[in-house]
Protein backbone atom coordinates (compact mmCIF):
# COMPACT_ATOMS: atom_id res chain seq x y z
CA UNK A 1 0.00 0.00 0.00
CA UNK A 2 1.11 3.41 -0.99
CA UNK A 3 2.15 6.23 2.00
CA UNK A 4 0.11 8.87 1.92
CA UNK A 5 2.17 12.34 1.82
CA UNK A 6 2.12 14.57 4.45
CA UNK A 7 3.70 17.86 3.34
CA UNK A 8 3.95 21.28 6.17
CA UNK A 9 6.31 24.15 5.10
CA UNK A 10 8.06 26.14 7.75
CA UNK A 11 8.64 29.48 7.88
CA UNK A 12 11.76 30.36 9.65
CA UNK A 13 10.69 33.20 11.18
CA UNK A 14 11.84 33.45 15.04
CA UNK A 15 12.40 30.60 17.04
CA UNK A 16 10.10 27.30 17.72
CA UNK A 17 7.48 27.97 20.70
CA UNK A 18 6.00 26.37 23.75
CA UNK A 19 2.45 26.68 21.69
CA UNK A 20 4.17 24.85 18.21
CA UNK A 21 5.98 22.18 20.65
CA UNK A 22 3.44 21.40 22.28
CA UNK A 23 0.18 22.08 19.61
CA UNK A 24 1.36 21.00 16.16
CA UNK A 25 4.93 19.62 16.77
CA UNK A 26 3.57 16.63 19.03
CA UNK A 27 1.22 15.58 17.07
CA UNK A 28 4.04 15.64 14.03
CA UNK A 29 6.18 13.56 16.37
CA UNK A 30 3.36 10.97 16.38
CA UNK A 31 2.86 10.98 12.69
CA UNK A 32 6.49 10.39 12.02
CA UNK A 33 5.51 6.55 13.79
CA UNK A 34 2.57 5.65 11.51
CA UNK A 35 3.33 3.20 8.32
CA UNK A 36 0.52 4.96 7.13
CA UNK A 37 2.39 8.34 5.71
CA UNK A 38 5.77 9.67 4.60
CA UNK A 39 5.75 13.05 5.84
CA UNK A 40 8.01 16.08 4.07
CA UNK A 41 8.78 18.76 5.64
CA UNK A 42 10.67 21.98 4.36
CA UNK A 43 11.84 25.13 6.13
CA UNK A 44 10.18 27.46 3.65
CA UNK A 45 13.21 30.30 3.02
CA UNK A 46 11.66 31.24 0.27
CA UNK A 47 8.06 32.67 1.66
CA UNK A 48 10.15 34.32 3.90
CA UNK A 49 11.79 36.53 0.95
CA UNK A 50 8.26 38.60 0.47
CA UNK A 51 10.18 40.71 3.62
CA UNK A 52 13.30 42.18 3.59
CA UNK A 53 16.15 40.12 5.42
CA UNK A 54 19.44 40.87 6.70
CA UNK A 55 20.95 38.27 4.99
CA UNK A 56 22.73 37.12 7.25
CA UNK A 57 20.87 37.01 10.02
CA UNK A 58 18.30 35.11 7.61
CA UNK A 59 20.70 32.57 6.55
CA UNK A 60 21.74 31.84 10.57
CA UNK A 61 18.14 31.66 11.30
CA UNK A 62 17.13 29.12 8.77
CA UNK A 63 20.39 26.95 9.96
CA UNK A 64 19.08 27.36 13.37
CA UNK A 65 15.17 26.25 12.87
CA UNK A 66 16.40 23.46 11.01
CA UNK A 67 18.42 22.46 14.15
CA UNK A 68 15.21 23.19 16.34
CA UNK A 69 12.97 20.73 14.70
CA UNK A 70 15.76 18.37 14.61
CA UNK A 71 16.03 18.82 18.56
CA UNK A 72 12.33 18.55 18.93
CA UNK A 73 12.53 14.87 17.77
CA UNK A 74 12.04 14.86 14.21
CA UNK A 75 13.85 12.20 12.50
CA UNK A 76 15.07 12.62 9.24
CA UNK A 77 15.33 8.55 9.05
CA UNK A 78 11.39 8.67 9.43
CA UNK A 79 10.92 12.02 7.37
CA UNK A 80 12.40 14.07 4.38
CA UNK A 81 13.17 17.33 5.86
CA UNK A 82 15.28 20.12 3.49
CA UNK A 83 15.79 23.80 2.59
CA UNK A 84 12.93 24.60 0.15
CA UNK A 85 14.85 26.72 -1.82
CA UNK A 86 17.66 23.59 -2.33
CA UNK A 87 14.77 22.19 -4.24
CA UNK A 88 14.39 24.21 -7.45
CA UNK A 89 11.41 22.39 -8.74
CA UNK A 90 9.57 24.59 -6.29
CA UNK A 91 9.74 27.91 -8.13
CA UNK A 92 9.53 26.35 -11.41
CA UNK A 93 6.40 24.89 -10.70
CA UNK A 94 4.90 28.04 -9.08
CA UNK A 95 5.50 29.61 -12.80
CA UNK A 96 3.39 26.94 -14.28
CA UNK A 97 0.62 27.59 -11.36
CA UNK A 98 0.76 31.54 -12.05
CA UNK A 99 -0.79 30.84 -15.50
CA UNK A 100 -3.71 28.87 -14.07
CA UNK A 101 -3.79 31.92 -11.35
CA UNK A 102 -6.41 34.54 -11.98
CA UNK A 103 -5.56 37.87 -10.50
CA UNK A 104 -8.60 38.16 -8.64
CA UNK A 105 -8.61 34.85 -5.97
CA UNK A 106 -4.44 36.01 -5.55
CA UNK A 107 -5.60 40.09 -4.90
CA UNK A 108 -8.59 38.53 -2.31
CA UNK A 109 -6.33 36.12 -0.53
CA UNK A 110 -6.62 37.76 3.75
CA UNK A 111 -3.20 37.29 3.96
CA UNK A 112 -1.71 39.76 1.04
CA UNK A 113 -4.38 42.22 2.09
CA UNK A 114 -3.04 41.58 6.17
CA UNK A 115 0.48 42.02 5.09
CA UNK A 116 0.05 44.64 2.28
CA UNK A 117 -1.57 46.91 5.45
CA UNK A 118 1.60 45.96 7.52
CA UNK A 119 3.84 46.98 5.24
CA UNK A 120 2.69 49.46 3.02
CA UNK A 121 6.12 50.23 1.54
CA UNK A 122 6.85 47.00 0.78
CA UNK A 123 3.89 45.43 -1.49
CA UNK A 124 5.58 43.25 -3.69
CA UNK A 125 4.74 41.06 -6.12
CA UNK A 126 5.86 37.87 -4.02
CA UNK A 127 3.72 38.62 -1.33
CA UNK A 128 0.39 38.40 -3.93
CA UNK A 129 2.29 35.23 -4.98
CA UNK A 130 2.81 33.91 -1.74
CA UNK A 131 -0.31 31.72 -2.24
CA UNK A 132 0.79 30.35 -5.43
CA UNK A 133 4.09 29.05 -4.42
CA UNK A 134 2.62 27.43 -1.12
CA UNK A 135 0.36 25.78 -3.77
CA UNK A 136 3.10 24.53 -5.99
CA UNK A 137 5.37 23.48 -2.14
CA UNK A 138 2.37 21.03 -1.62
CA UNK A 139 1.22 19.63 -5.35
CA UNK A 140 4.42 19.19 -6.32
CA UNK A 141 5.00 16.29 -3.64
CA UNK A 142 1.57 14.22 -4.51
CA UNK A 143 0.52 15.89 -1.32
CA UNK A 144 -2.91 14.29 0.30
CA UNK A 145 -2.54 15.72 3.78
CA UNK A 146 -1.61 19.20 4.86
CA UNK A 147 -1.66 19.71 8.62
CA UNK A 148 -3.45 23.91 9.18
CA UNK A 149 -4.83 25.04 11.67
CA UNK A 150 -8.29 26.50 11.13
CA UNK A 151 -6.83 30.22 9.82
CA UNK A 152 -4.89 28.57 6.81
CA UNK A 153 -8.19 26.86 5.48
CA UNK A 154 -7.78 29.64 2.58
CA UNK A 155 -4.47 28.76 1.63
CA UNK A 156 -5.32 25.31 0.28
CA UNK A 157 -8.32 26.10 -0.85
CA UNK A 158 -6.32 27.89 -3.70
CA UNK A 159 -4.01 24.72 -3.69
CA UNK A 160 -7.07 22.40 -4.36
CA UNK A 161 -9.03 25.09 -6.36
CA UNK A 162 -5.37 24.87 -8.90
CA UNK A 163 -5.04 21.12 -8.62
CA UNK A 164 -8.94 20.88 -10.00
CA UNK A 165 -8.34 23.45 -12.87
CA UNK A 166 -5.36 22.48 -14.07
CA UNK A 167 -6.66 18.65 -13.98
CA UNK A 168 -9.56 19.67 -15.54
CA UNK A 169 -7.65 21.28 -18.12
CA UNK A 170 -5.18 18.69 -19.03
CA UNK A 171 -5.85 15.08 -17.22
CA UNK A 172 -5.36 14.02 -14.07
CA UNK A 173 -1.92 15.23 -12.50
CA UNK A 174 -2.24 16.40 -8.79
CA UNK A 175 -3.90 14.85 -5.90
CA UNK A 176 -6.27 17.26 -4.74
CA UNK A 177 -4.99 18.16 -0.73
CA UNK A 178 -7.45 17.54 2.13
CA UNK A 179 -6.43 19.81 5.28
CA UNK A 180 -5.10 17.66 8.39
CA UNK A 181 -6.75 19.53 11.04
CA UNK A 182 -5.86 18.17 14.45
CA UNK A 183 -8.20 18.17 17.88
CA UNK A 184 -5.42 16.54 19.48
CA UNK A 185 -2.97 18.95 20.29
CA UNK A 186 -3.64 21.37 22.95
CA UNK A 187 -3.65 25.26 22.24
CA UNK A 188 -1.44 27.24 24.13
CA UNK A 189 -1.86 31.06 24.47
CA UNK A 190 -0.50 33.98 25.51
CA UNK A 191 1.20 34.25 28.85
CA UNK A 192 0.21 37.96 28.59
CA UNK A 193 -2.74 37.82 26.96
CA UNK A 194 -4.32 34.47 27.63
CA UNK A 195 -6.99 34.87 25.00
CA UNK A 196 -4.63 35.18 22.33
CA UNK A 197 -2.44 32.19 20.73
CA UNK A 198 1.04 32.08 22.29
CA UNK A 199 3.22 33.36 19.20
CA UNK A 200 6.64 34.02 18.00
CA UNK A 201 6.09 37.45 17.02
CA UNK A 202 4.66 38.77 19.76
CA UNK A 203 6.14 42.22 20.68
CA UNK A 204 6.15 41.24 24.45
CA UNK A 205 8.88 39.37 25.41
CA UNK A 206 7.14 37.66 28.18
CA UNK A 207 4.26 36.41 26.32
CA UNK A 208 6.17 33.63 24.84
CA UNK A 209 8.34 30.74 26.05
CA UNK A 210 11.02 29.81 23.27
CA UNK A 211 12.30 25.90 23.29
CA UNK A 212 15.34 27.46 23.45
CA UNK A 213 15.50 29.72 26.66
CA UNK A 214 17.21 29.59 29.52
CA UNK A 215 16.03 28.31 32.67
CA UNK A 216 16.27 31.44 34.26
CA UNK A 217 13.82 32.84 31.70
CA UNK A 218 11.48 30.16 31.70
CA UNK A 219 10.52 30.63 35.16
CA UNK A 220 10.56 34.79 35.21
CA UNK A 221 8.33 34.47 32.56
CA UNK A 222 5.61 32.01 34.62
CA UNK A 223 6.32 34.61 37.53
CA UNK A 224 4.74 37.40 34.99
CA UNK A 225 1.92 35.16 33.74
CA UNK A 226 -1.44 36.94 33.63
CA UNK A 227 -3.91 34.52 35.93
CA UNK A 228 -7.04 36.33 37.65
CA UNK A 229 -8.35 38.23 40.87
CA UNK A 230 -9.17 35.66 43.27
CA UNK A 231 -6.81 32.10 43.88
CA UNK A 232 -9.12 29.25 42.53
CA UNK A 233 -7.35 26.78 40.33
CA UNK A 234 -9.82 25.73 37.99
CA UNK A 235 -10.60 25.08 34.59
CA UNK A 236 -13.06 27.39 32.38
CA UNK A 237 -13.52 29.87 29.98
CA UNK A 238 -13.79 32.50 32.92
CA UNK A 239 -10.64 31.93 34.26
CA UNK A 240 -8.04 32.35 31.15
CA UNK A 241 -4.64 32.54 32.57
CA UNK A 242 -5.69 29.68 34.79
CA UNK A 243 -6.88 27.74 32.19
CA UNK A 244 -3.96 27.96 29.76
CA UNK A 245 -1.08 27.35 32.69
CA UNK A 246 -3.42 23.96 33.96
CA UNK A 247 -3.36 23.23 29.84
CA UNK A 248 0.51 23.83 29.79
CA UNK A 249 1.39 21.78 32.67
CA UNK A 250 -0.97 19.00 31.36
CA UNK A 251 0.79 18.85 28.53
CA UNK A 252 3.89 18.70 29.76
CA UNK A 253 3.35 15.97 32.68
CA UNK A 254 1.25 13.83 29.53
CA UNK A 255 -1.66 14.01 31.45
CA UNK A 256 -5.69 14.90 31.41
CA UNK A 257 -6.67 17.97 32.02
CA UNK A 258 -8.65 16.86 35.42
CA UNK A 259 -5.88 14.95 36.79
CA UNK A 260 -3.70 18.23 36.44
CA UNK A 261 -6.44 20.32 38.04
CA UNK A 262 -5.83 17.67 40.87
CA UNK A 263 -2.45 18.27 41.18
CA UNK A 264 -2.24 21.63 41.44
CA UNK A 265 -5.58 22.36 44.06
CA UNK A 266 -4.63 23.54 47.11
CA UNK A 267 -1.70 25.93 45.71
CA UNK A 268 -1.22 29.77 45.42
CA UNK A 269 -1.19 31.31 42.45
CA UNK A 270 2.42 32.07 42.57
CA UNK A 271 2.94 28.03 43.50
CA UNK A 272 0.76 27.72 40.74
CA UNK A 273 3.31 29.33 38.12
CA UNK A 274 6.74 28.03 39.46
CA UNK A 275 4.73 24.69 39.24
CA UNK A 276 4.04 25.31 35.52
CA UNK A 277 7.36 26.67 35.34
CA UNK A 278 9.25 24.05 36.56
CA UNK A 279 7.43 21.27 34.43
CA UNK A 280 8.15 23.22 31.30
CA UNK A 281 11.84 23.45 32.23
CA UNK A 282 12.14 19.51 32.40
CA UNK A 283 10.38 19.00 29.75
CA UNK A 284 12.12 21.45 27.40
CA UNK A 285 15.81 20.78 29.02
CA UNK A 286 16.96 17.71 26.79
CA UNK A 287 15.63 19.88 23.51
CA UNK A 288 17.35 22.53 24.45
CA UNK A 289 20.74 20.22 24.99
CA UNK A 290 20.09 18.35 21.87
CA UNK A 291 19.53 21.84 19.91
CA UNK A 292 23.05 22.71 21.53
CA UNK A 293 24.96 19.41 20.44
CA UNK A 294 23.34 20.22 16.48
CA UNK A 295 24.17 23.85 15.96
CA UNK A 296 27.99 22.85 16.64
CA UNK A 297 27.78 20.49 13.91
CA UNK A 298 26.75 22.78 10.93
CA UNK A 299 28.68 19.92 8.81
CA UNK A 300 26.37 17.12 10.03
CA UNK A 301 23.25 19.56 9.46
CA UNK A 302 24.03 20.03 5.76
CA UNK A 303 24.25 16.71 5.61
CA UNK A 304 21.08 15.85 6.58
CA UNK A 305 19.36 18.91 4.91
CA UNK A 306 21.48 17.65 1.68
CA UNK A 307 19.74 14.23 1.89
CA UNK A 308 15.98 15.37 2.67
CA UNK A 309 17.02 18.02 -0.52
CA UNK A 310 17.71 14.61 -2.63
CA UNK A 311 14.78 12.75 -2.03
CA UNK A 312 12.78 15.90 -2.28
CA UNK A 313 14.36 16.41 -5.53
CA UNK A 314 13.41 12.88 -6.88
CA UNK A 315 10.05 13.22 -6.29
CA UNK A 316 9.94 16.65 -7.41
CA UNK A 317 11.59 15.90 -11.25
CA UNK A 318 8.90 13.27 -11.33
CA UNK A 319 5.91 15.62 -11.34
CA UNK A 320 7.63 18.45 -12.67
CA UNK A 321 8.41 16.76 -15.84
CA UNK A 322 4.73 15.39 -15.98
CA UNK A 323 3.42 19.31 -15.75
CA UNK A 324 5.71 20.11 -18.43
CA UNK A 325 4.89 17.54 -20.72
CA UNK A 326 0.62 18.80 -20.02
CA UNK A 327 1.39 22.06 -20.92
CA UNK A 328 3.49 20.93 -24.08
CA UNK A 329 6.94 22.16 -23.14
CA UNK A 330 9.40 20.55 -25.20
CA UNK A 331 11.83 18.39 -23.27
CA UNK A 332 15.42 16.65 -23.80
Amino acid sequence: MDKKIIYSGIQPTGLVTLGNYIGALSNWLKLQNDENYQCIYSIADLHSLTVRQVPSEFRNRAISFFAQYLACGLDPQKNIMYFQSHVHEHAELTWILNCFTYVGEASRMTQFKDKSQKHPDNINMGLMDYPVLMAADILLYNTSLVPIGVDQKQHLEIARDLAMRFNNTYSPTFNVPEPLISGVGAKIKSLQNPIAKMSKSDPNENATISILDSTDDIMRKFKRAVTDSDNEIRYGEDKPGISNLITIYASCKGIAIDAAVKELQGLSYAALKEMVGCSVVDMLAPVKARYDELIKDKEGLFKIAKEGQEQASSIARKTLRKVYKKVGLVQL
